[in-house]
């Protein structure tokens, strides 16, 4: 895994650029009367321009200002500049124009609404497909690299995407693919054995995972409050799912090896998710300036995750209990129920409807989930998933369709709940920004 250098200042977001008025790249150039795709075009090259020029302009002056400063003061200040430079000429775009911690706000509600329809309709989804869940994760793998690849193709047509984000390295999507396959199937494992009660408990190493693998390939260096908010929402996360449900004694009775499955499912996907932060910080490098759009990390991510499950098909469908000479049979059955037709649509009642919604849900909570990664860090993107959590325990006590008898709230739901929202308040406690202290420096 390739590492990439970062700001000592954690979970601030990226300073996005903003585009100049319509009709005029950066560099004084009328776009006026060119076609669609090849004008935005000009528009994001002659950005670019301009932020290197100010760059190397506030590097240049650096010598000059402050005599023998470290060259990372003035590396600092460069960059400090140039999205100085690009912001400002904004800044009196009116009151459409949103700060990036509201962007970040906005993105963080989208992860944990769209978690908890993700987590909600799940369960639904499996009232019809109930013998058929193998065919229900294969359909949204497969599918999604149908969609994923659609929606890119579209927006390279309209300009969003450029050349350059399709040029990218191949060899982290490479490993993304792989460490996400390898993540599902050790995931099956171990659920297959589990309780549903220990898995989110199980879960909450996911997080721990991050803070170590961002302070090791990122480079990130974590505040006591940071560390602290993180612990508080791990403990609010055990104590809501845990009370009452007797998932202590569930893990107990399972032995050691299906737990500690269940701990590597979540370190493979946490080194996703790190490992994709690492493509859009180097992609921002490469693109001098730009960044590298979220369809081409979910395409090319979903295309090599769907090589690898093809590979894995085998050891997947023992793990499911399906002989793999009868896979195909088991993918035609689980087909007639997902549409609800023929003989076999006895007892699956509410598809293709639910199915069809969780998928929906599903890919939109993917989107949010990277679209937040991209702005903010691996980490706060955990945080904002590991919301929904007591969300969706709180949305099964809800008169749901399909679902005969709602559940009741655990014991500690409420204790868990405040203890997880006061380590999210502590997490989010302010901290200087990097080119306020360079400047008062």
């Amino acid at each position: 895994m390739a590492t990439s250098s970062s700001s000592s200042s954690v979970s601030t977001a990226r300073q996005p650029l903003r585009c100049l008025p319509a009709g005029r790249a950066a560099n004084g150039a009328v776009t006026l009367g060119l076609p669609r795709r090849e004008a935005r075009l000009a528009l994001r090259a002659g950005a670019r321009r301009s932020v290197e020029a100010a760059a190397w302009a506030a590097a240049a002056a650096g010598p000059m200002a402050w005599g023998r400063s470290s060259s990372k003061r003035r590396e600092e200040s460069a960059v400090c500049a140039a999205a100085g430079q690009v912001a400002g000429r904004s800044a009196g775009a009116g009151a459409g124009s949103r700060s990036v911690g509201m962007d970040v706000a906005l993105a963080t509600a989208a992860v944990v609404a769209t978690g908890t329809g993700n987590r909600v309709l799940y369960k639904l989804a499996l009232v019809p497909l109930r013998q058929y869940p193998f065919f229900l994760a294969q359909f949204a793998t497969f599918g999604y690299v149908v969609v994923y690849f659609s929606i890119l193709f579209f927006r390279y047509q309209a300009g969003t995407v450029t050349d350059e984000m399709l040029s990218v390295p191949q060899k982290p999507f490479i490993l993304i693919g792989l460490l996400e396959a390898l993540a599902a199937a050790s995931g099956m494992a171990a659920g297959a054995i589990l309780s549903g009660a220990s898995i989110p408990i199980l879960s909450q190493t996911y997080l721990v995972w991050q803070l170590l693998l961002s302070a090791i390939f990122l480079k990130r260096r974590y505040r006591v409050n940071e560390i602290t908010g993180c612990f508080l929402v791990t403990v609010g996360v055990v104590i809501t799912v845990a009370s009452g449900s007797g998932a202590g004694a569930s893990l107990q009775s399972t032995g050691i090896l299906w737990p500690l499955l269940m701990i590597i499912s979540f370190f493979l996907q946490a080194a996703d998710t790190v490992l994709k932060e690492i493509i859009f910080i180097d992609a921002a490098k490469n693109l001098k300036g730009g960044s590298v759009d979220l369809f081409v990390v979910n395409s090319y991510g979903s295309a090599y995750q769907a090589i690898f499950m093809c590979l894995l098909l085998p050891f997947l469908s023992k793990l499911w209990g399906i002989p793999f000479h009868l896979l195909p049979t088991y993918i035609r059955d689980g087909a007639a129920c997902f549409l609800n037709m023929g003989s076999l649509s006895a007892g699956c009642e509410g598809a293709p409807l639910l199915p069809l919604l969780f998928v929906v849900v599903n890919m939109a909570f993917n989107i949010s989930l990277l679209h937040l990664l991209k702005i903010s860090s691996a980490v706060v993107s955990c945080l904002a998933s590991t919301f929904s959590v007591p969300l969706s325990i709180y949305a099964f006590t809800l008169p749901l369709p399909y679902i005969s008898v709602a559940s009741t709230l655990p014991p500690g739901f409420v204790a868990g709940a405040a203890v997880l929202i006061a380590g999210l308040l502590t997490y989010s406690l302010p901290q200087p920004q990097n080119c306020e202290k360079t400047r008062n420096d």
